[in-house]
């Protein structure tokens, strides 16, 4: 039976744009999990992997106090923490070790609809509300601009109405919100999506063998979320037109069939979405008995 110093442990946030996502994806990567009575705790059952569910917050500082393996948490949580310590003089102790390619939005700079905004000299002697704090004095220094953080927990979006800031500093992901509160997007300081930390500490080589595991496990599922594996049948003459078709293919498998000579069974992973479109051009080029079918996991 493994031992709690042997099992990985990984932070997730608890609640959250991410939490789904993160939970959905390790399954995918074949983690089976047991959810403690007080769902603070998801145990593997099939893995030595454990998921610890707190607020996103504390998630690098989990990592870096060696107290989890590894965290998946957006990454303006990762740079607003690395630079609030790098300014307090401390070594951020966690590395980003893969990106997750989903919870996209950008950290920017919005302010009032009516503001006559003259780009990033607009915010000289200006308060600025946001709960990332970090970021923003770092961004303020780098384009040489003196203005005022003010943090701001919560709804930062209603600081301006309040008479609290000039502009604010917050995610956006639609912009839907800012539109409702008669804000607009000014300045986008970082792009950002949801990542994997890991510790700096060394692991075993138990340890490290396991997680080099689950990160090819997530490489392989996020490869084919939008990939298709396609089975048809062409003439020998129509291939190179048919090869050039099919959607983000780099080698597809060409078989004689039996019983003629001018036509091939062509079988292809196609790593972009296939429409309708793209079939009916097939067919067009002479493809027939076309089938499309969805990739569920690939490696590489």
């Amino acid at each position: 039976m493994d031992t709690p110093e042997q099992r990985i442990k990984i932070a997730v946030q608890k609640t959250g744009r991410l939490t789904d996502h993160s939970i959905d994806l390790l399954e995918r990567c074949g983690l089976k999990l047991t959810q403690s009575k007080d769902q603070l705790f998801l145990y593997g059952e099939n893995m030595p992997i454990d998921l610890l569910l707190v607020r996103d917050d504390d998630i690098p500082g989990l990592v870096s106090d060696d107290v989890c393996d590894l965290g998946i948490v957006g990454l303006n949580v990762v740079e607003e923490v690395r630079q609030k310590l790098l300014a307090d003089g401390r070594k951020p102790r966690f590395k980003q070790v893969f990106e997750l390619d989903f919870g996209h939005c950008r950290l920017a700079i919005a302010g009032p609809e009516d503001t006559d905004y003259r780009g990033v000299d607009s915010l000289k002697d200006t308060k600025i509300a946001t709960s990332y704090v970090s970021i923003l004095r770092n961004y303020l220094k780098e384009i040489g601009i003196e203005a005022e953080p003010v943090y701001f927990s919560g709804a930062v979006e209603i600081a301006p109405k309040l008479g609290k800031a000039d502009f604010i500093c917050d995610l956006v992901s639609t912009g839907t919100t800012l539109a409702a509160n008669g804000l607009v997007e000014l300045e986008t300081l970082i792009d950002s999506e949801a990542v994997v930390i890991q510790t700096q500490e060394a692991l075993t080589d138990e340890k490290q063998a396991l997680v080099d595991r689950m990160l090819q496990r997530l490489d392989g599922v996020l490869q084919v979320r939008e990939s298709k594996y396609i089975m048809l049948h062409a003439p020998r003459e129509s291939l190179a037109e048919i090869r050039a078709l099919l959607p983000g293919s780099e080698a597809p498998t060409v078989m004689p069939l039996d019983g003629t000579d001018d036509k091939v069974a062509v079988h292809a992973v196609c790593r972009e979405n296939v429409f309708w479109e793209t079939l009916e051009n097939l067919k067009q080029a002479g493809a027939s008995s076309l089938l499309v079918l969805p990739v569920e996991k690939m490696l590489a």
